[in-house]
């Protein structure tokens, strides 16, 4: 980094922080930042202040939002015997892009890796059990857990951990069907994502 003058240094250091950042996209963006006039830096720059000032977490679901409880948890819209669990808020919005799920959300923001030191105590994952009673649900039972975890090793094990603790509760918990993505094609599919394909497979 002797190349750079210190300040572009250090913003390309920033940016590498960033996931899937290496040296040469950070220098990039580095570069992209000093090309840039001046009230569009303070505009990303506004806009950072104002993401870390203003979003929360909601204290019912776990989502990102700028009012508490979010706008999921508190819709009339929402069917309130079904939640979905998912791992992160992005994955909550390629849910909504169905625009075929209608019921609540509970994001984990992570997912059990022993490797990545993540556990149990780790995951979002307290605040599920008391929304499970009619009391905490505006009188509605829970009838049904969505697990919609990824499919990796880490989101296969946080589905099963989740399982084992709901099955006792007399709740009905599901999982997310996996398989063939559409478009694909069998050539160049994995040995996991077929036999799950398989697995899942429906009468036509």
């Amino acid at each position: 980094m002797l190349d750079y003058s210190e300040p572009v240094a250090k913003l390309i250091d920033e940016f590498k922080r960033l996931p899937g950042i290496g040296h040469k996209n950070a220098q990039r963006l580095a570069f992209f930042i000093l090309r840039r006039p001046k009230e569009d830096v303070e505009r990303f720059v506004e806009a950072l202040h104002e993401v870390k000032e203003r979003i929360v977490f909601c204290n019912v679901c776990n989502n990102l939002t700028d009012v508490n409880p979010c706008l999921y948890c508190t819709s009339p819209a929402r069917a309130r015997d079904v939640i979905c669990i998912v791992e992160e808020p992005y994955n909550l919005v390629a849910i909504e892009k169905t625009r075929s799920f209608k019921g609540l959300y509970h994001i984990l923001h992570g997912a059990l890796s022993p490797i990545r030191g993540v556990g149990p105590d780790e995951l979002m994952l307290a605040n599920l059990f008391p929304r499970l009673s009619p009391e905490n649900n505006e009188g509605v039972e829970v009838a049904e857990v969505i697990v919609a975890t990824n499919p990796t090793t880490e989101g296969e094990a946080t589905a099963n951990y989740i399982a084992r603790l709901l099955k006792p509760l007399g709740i009905r918990v599901t999982r997310i069907a996996m398989g063939m993505p559409v478009g694909s094609d069998l050539e160049f599919v994995d040995e996991v994502t077929m036999d799950k394909a398989l697995t899942n497979r429906h009468e036509i």
